[in-house]
């Protein structure tokens, strides 16, 4: 049996699709599916405060539950290569060092074309899969070199913006940053919002915020990075997990992966229930990206389980899933090479830039 009988990669993404002829039914601009609804892209909805303001978190249920996801079954054998095989095609490689250079983000973007070395493809089988990785992150500066470095491979350049980590620069800088980044070729923007309006329970100006960094990222797909490191409470993150994506997030996004703490199961599960009641109530689908602090194979696979169980399978394809990664895939190549040989090799054989 082969890993295309476990695995299915669908590359395409609403980026890359062109308009279809004639009348365009609801089924046909569907990104997602949701308990048997065809959810549409985002396009934001009126603040309601109401809503935000009922939101609650029961702590230890969720901690409860967290602590469930991974240990209710296992992934093993072949099953398991296939699920880490799909947790590559929803990485976005990432490089956000002060010492980062034009060449080391061309090594990333080389990596992020062929993120599994040809020998180890040959030895699993899995030659006729296009396995490559959703997309490269980079600073603004490098989006140019990485625009051209991946050229024609589907892969996309996402630039983190708006004063990234802190977000604390001048609005109009922020809004000017993220225009610069899309005339420069990102199809995708990470945001950092100001974790004061959340503390002072601003929703009106977060939201107004977030609106206009989705207004000025015209076709790029904005993924909204809320800090929850930061956040201090979890009815924090869902409050501003609502009140992003009616501001018109296509993503939210956990963390800068620069807090003292990022990406948890917990936050990811109120993060992603916050995703499905407003799946529920629009009919609209958001992504969602764990980032900071990923770095093992075996915690992609508890992310990936957590999403099948909580959102379904529309949330394990790139489209609306993501992992802000930069040591995971050495691991993953790891994993996958014992699987294809029985051995574990040297960490030094998987560079990644």
């Amino acid at each position: 049996m082969t890993f295309s009988d476990h695995l299915r990669i669908d590359t395409s993404s609403s980026l890359d699709r062109q308009a279809l002829p004639g009348r365009i039914s609801p089924s046909d601009t569907a990104i997602g599916n949701y308990a048997g609804r065809d959810l549409q892209p985002n396009r934001g909805a009126p603040l309601n405060l109401d809503w935000v303001n009922t939101v609650r978190v029961n702590t230890s249920a969720v901690e409860r539950r967290a602590q469930t996801i991974g240990t209710r079954r296992t992934v093993k054998k072949e099953w398991q290569a296939a699920w880490l095989l799909r947790a590559i095609t929803c990485m976005d490689l990432t490089t956000l060092s002060g010492d980062d250079t034009h060449e080391r983000v061309r090594r990333l973007c080389a990596k992020a074309r062929q993120p599994i070395q040809q020998e180890l493809i040959q030895k699993l089988g899995i030659e006729s899969l296009p396995i490559k990785v959703a997309a490269v992150c980079v600073y603004h500066t490098f989006v140019e070199t990485a625009r051209r470095a991946i050229e024609g491979s589907g892969i996309h350049v996402a630039a983190v913006s708006t004063g990234f980590p802190a977000g604390l620069s001048p609005f109009e800088e922020r809004v000017a940053e993220i225009r610069s980044s899309v005339e420069a070729g990102a199809d995708e923007i990470d945001v950092v919002i100001t974790r004061a309006h959340v503390f002072g329970a601003k929703w009106q100006a977060l939201y107004d915020e977030i609106a206009a960094f989705k207004n000025a990222c015209g076709p790029a797909h904005l993924k909204v990075i809320l800090g929850s490191g930061d956040l201090l409470t979890l009815r924090n993150v869902a409050r501003a997990s609502v009140v992003a994506m009616m501001a018109g997030a296509d993503f939210i996004k956990t963390s800068t992966g620069k807090e003292a703490t990022n990406a948890t199961l917990p936050v990811s599960l109120v993060m992603t229930r916050a995703i499905r009641r407003y799946a529920q109530e629009t009919g609209m689908a958001v992504g969602f990206k764990p980032a900071g602090g990923i770095r093992t194979a075996k915690q992609s696979l508890d992310w990936l389980a957590l999403m099948k169980e909580e959102l379904g399978d529309s949330w394990l394809k790139a489209e609306l899933f993501r992992f802000g990664a930069s040591g995971m895939l050495a691991d993953v190549e790891r994993q996958l090479e014992h699987h294809a040989t029985g051995r574990y090799s040297a960490d030094y054989r998987h560079p990644i830039a």
